[in-house]
């Protein structure tokens, strides 16, 4: 018998519960201690550290979901990267977004040069499986050095002022990060990073469905997919 991937087993509360406060922390831009204050007002008392246990447990587990059921990429990639502290030391973000705005990869390193771009890039073919029409970045030469090793035909623009979908792409996430008052550790952040991501590529709301009927309907529907993704539809 197939054992269930996501198993809320010994657990005290329902796995529909604790699906909904997954979703909270992933979907908004909450600390987990406002999430716990979130539950006490109808009377749920949560500690904020059962709230991270479960976004640790089930949250990477309906990330990876998410991204699976997510549709074909477009065919224009946009890179970018941005530095963010962690313990005192620097890190880089290096993001990878389509023209529609979907983040596609997320990768935290501790060097802005070749091999981290290097790295972004071919993580991108291998999760996709195909190469894009043309990759927009900014000015930055290590994009320009690692094409040839990994795509030597794919048309590259490097143009700072044609890279704002890849810059905008990161407010969501500095927003996260503020409310987290920062990160201890490079492997937390990545988690974060990717459970958020995912969630929000799911209930972001496309610009080509903006009437008040087709948003509610489009919130519906990614209600669905997370509740598929947990294993509690």
């Amino acid at each position: 018998m197939r054992t269930p991937t996501n198993s809320y087993k010994r657990h005290r509360f329902h796995s529909q519960f604790i699906s909904h406060v997954v979703w909270l922390y992933a979907r908004f831009s909450l600390s987990l201690r406002e999430v716990e204050e979130l539950l006490l007002e109808p009377g749920v008392d949560v500690s904020y550290e059962s709230i991270r246990r479960w976004t640790v447990r089930f949250g990477v587990k309906i990330a990876r979901k998410l991204r699976r059921r997510q549709s074909r990429p477009g065919d224009g990639w946009y890179l970018n990267e941005v530095a963010v502290k962690i313990a005192g030391r620097k890190f880089w973000l290096w993001r990878a977004v389509d023209q529609h705005g979907v983040v596609l990869r997320e990768i935290l390193q501790p060097k802005q040069d070749k091999q981290a771009a290097k790295r972004l890039l071919t993580s991108l073919i291998r999760r996709h499986g195909f190469v894009s029409k043309r990759i927009v970045t900014d000015k930055l030469r290590s994009y320009g050095a690692t094409k040839p090793e990994v795509a030597p035909g794919l048309d590259h623009w490097p143009l700072k002022g044609l890279n704002n979908c890849a810059e905008n792409s990161h407010l969501p996430f500095q927003t996260r990060a503020r409310s987290m008052q920062g990160a201890r550790a490079p492997g937390g952040l990545q988690r974060c990073v990717s459970i958020h991501s995912a969630t929000r590529n799911r209930f972001a709301v496309p610009s080509c469905r903006r009437a008040a009927l087709t948003v509610r309907y489009h919130r519906m529907e990614a209600l669905d997919a997370w509740k598929a993704a947990a294993s509690i539809a």
